[in-house]
């Protein structure tokens, strides 16, 4: 059991029968005396893919999600809805489908390792790395004196992602990419 003390981003917890990853956690206390001290939280419903909120009071008890993390690899896409990866402990091969590959399918590269988490045995996630290399395979070509400020243009990468980089990229450079914001960071 954890306590709204225990909170903070990224605990796995147990809300109406599902594993919920928090992503926010703030305190807010209604009176000047502190009394009554509320915990505000934003979180993930790991099997759905909900973004939720939920207020709870300071002290409130909450169950421990039978939720795990292992190391995993990505082995290969099996269609454009569906990925194949592997539990780097057990071995054991999981084919996923659009709702948990779909939103990382962009950063994965074959034999690229994640993190999967798995609730009661069943992978209900993947985590890529924070940032991947990948190669630009398409972008246009940059339009000289078009503007005054910072510009981008979009690329299209080897897994298929598009997305905005800096107008001085042509396509076989390679750049980071990060995965949580799906933003350009630099080249690689």
């Amino acid at each position: 059991m954890y306590t709204t003390a225990d909170f903070k981003r990224g605990l796995v917890i147990l809300l109406d029968g599902a594993p919920c990853a928090l992503l926010d956690v703030s305190q807010h206390t209604p009176t000047a005396r502190g009394a009554n001290t509320l915990v505000k939280t934003k979180y993930r419903n790991l099997l759905t893919g909900q973004v939720l909120e939920k207020t709870f009071k300071a002290g409130e008890k909450v169950e421990e999600a039978d939720f795990e993390k292992r190391k995993g690899q990505f082995l290969y896409a099996s269609s454009d809805e569906e990925g194949t990866f592997m539990d780097l402990e057990s071995y054991d091969q999981y084919e996923l489908g659009p709702e948990i590959y779909g939103p990382v399918k962009g950063y994965l590269l074959e034999g690229m390792e994640v993190v999967l988490g798995l609730f009661q045995g069943q992978v209900v996630s993947v985590e890529p790395p924070m940032t991947v290399e990948l190669t630009i395979t398409e972008t246009p070509p940059v339009l000289k004196n078009a503007t005054a400020t910072a510009q981008t243009k979009e690329a299209t990468l080897e897994t298929g992602l598009v997305l905005q980089v800096p107008p001085y990229l042509e396509p076989g450079d390679r750049i980071k990419v990060d995965t949580r914001e799906g933003r350009f960071v630099s080249r690689a």
